[in-house]
């Protein structure tokens, strides 16, 4: 390997949602870092299967005016 070329790669502490916390090796931040998750496989709904829409400023109510015409076509 070429020297200078590769990542310092070193450990790190990961700190779940539920605050557990395991350590693991990483190319992120410098050695003793933590990394906090703000999803994790504990929270996510594809893990969980709780799914769950988050309306961030009327979008989804904005989407659906925008398209209910759509699929109601008479002849």
């Amino acid at each position: 390997m070429k020297p200078d070329t590769h990542p310092d790669y070193h450990e790190i502490t990961v700190v779940m949602t539920d605050g557990t916390e395991f350590k693991t090796r990483s190319c992120y931040g410098k050695p003793g870092d933590t990394l906090r998750l703000d999803i994790d496989p504990k929270s996510h709904p594809a893990w969980t299967g709780q799914h769950r829409i988050v309306d961030s400023g009327g979008q989804v109510a904005k989407f659906n005016k925008r398209f209910a015409s759509i699929g109601a076509r008479t002849k």
